[in-house]
């Protein structure tokens, strides 16, 4: 038995895209799964159970990469076909079960994957990151170490907290008297990234810094598993981090949080006063320049790290809860 994952290019919703995965893999529990997705998410997978094949589908001219995929395909016999992306390839192939992902704006990412092969509720989305990747994650934060993380970039600079902010924080989460007082940090980044960090670098010394630039995804989730507390911006590493377990507190400025706010036991998010659509509005057709989340002020940020960190040492909370501006 053989069921096909059509899933995204991006890395979150690649993340995102990992409980629906795995709940077919709880239905079908005798089935071999192929993953068609972008090289960027192909990582999130590579360790996952009963994964026998990754397609990875490079974006071609003249819809090529979709030629690929049923060149890949196209002659053998699949139990179910799923495809999260939308497309008319589940209705060339041989299959007994084809489900088929339409747009809706209203649902959370979660919730909308999971209703295309009809769960309720949704499964969490997870992650698998090797036995290698976690022995290294162990070297790096062996029990004891306390580590808060962050994750100061996003694809988008638009979406991104201004990293002196980060810098701002830091020294009250982990200073004397903070929440999580002398505790390591670790920075996640982008390949080329570093620089775009350097206010949290010039403050943290080398001995009480990680740094992952580049580094492949399923090191750094292993990473975010054995974090004290995530922060970061609504990019692919805040759901990569909610999916570890990690608390994680993600920052919304002009993207949707009702459709794309961290999901997972111990997640919360935060925005400033202004709303989406006032923050897109004052934007207009200005889209390539700074950050437009300069209404999300350190106190807030940490006002919610600290009410985040209160709850995760008290209980387990089923979905992610808003915390109020």
């Amino acid at each position: 038995m053989r069921i096909l994952f059509i899933t995204s290019n991006r890395i979150g919703d690649g993340v995102l895209s990992t409980g629906l995965l795995a709940g077919l893999m709880e239905r079908y529990p005798e089935a071999k799964f192929w993953v068609a997705c972008g090289p960027l998410a192909a990582p999130l997978f590579r360790h996952a159970p009963r994964v026998e094949k990754i397609i990875e589908l490079r974006k071609a001219p003249w819809a090529g990469h979709w030629r690929k995929l049923l060149g890949a395909t196209l002659f053998h016999r699949f139990e179910a076909v799923v495809d999260l992306r939308g497309s008319a390839t589940a209705f060339f192939l041989w299959t007994r079960k084809r489900h088929v992902l339409r747009s809706n704006h209203t649902l959370h990412r979660v919730i909308h994957n999971a209703s295309v092969a009809g769960f309720d509720p949704a499964p969490w989305p997870r992650v698998w990151p090797g036995e290698a990747a976690r022995a290294r994650a162990k070297e790096l934060i062996p029990d004891g170490r306390r580590v808060v993380a962050i994750g100061p970039s996003a694809a988008w600079p638009r979406k991104m907290w201004p990293v002196v902010r980060h810098a701002e924080l830091l020294p009250r989460l982990i200073g004397k008297g903070g929440p999580l007082e002398g505790a390591d940090v670790l920075i996640a980044l982008a390949p080329g990234e570093r620089e775009l960090a350097r206010p949290v670098i010039d403050i943290i010394p080398d001995a009480n810094r990680i740094e992952l630039v580049g580094e492949d995804l399923n090191l750094v989730a292993a990473c975010f598993e054995r974090v004290a507390l995530y922060i970061g911006n609504d990019s692919g590493l805040m759901h990569l981090s909610a999916a570890s377990g990690a608390p994680t507190l993600g920052l919304f400025g002009p993207t949707p949080d009702g459709r794309y706010d961290p999901w997972g036991t111990n997640t919360a998010q935060v925005r400033g006063p202004k709303s989406r659509e006032e923050i897109l509005e004052d934007l207009g057709t200005d889209w390539h320049g700074e950050n437009a989340m300069q209404d999300l002020t350190v106190d807030m940020v940490y006002d919610a790290a600290v009410a985040l960190l209160a709850r995760s040492e008290t209980e387990n909370t089923p979905r992610t809860e808003k915390v109020p501006a």
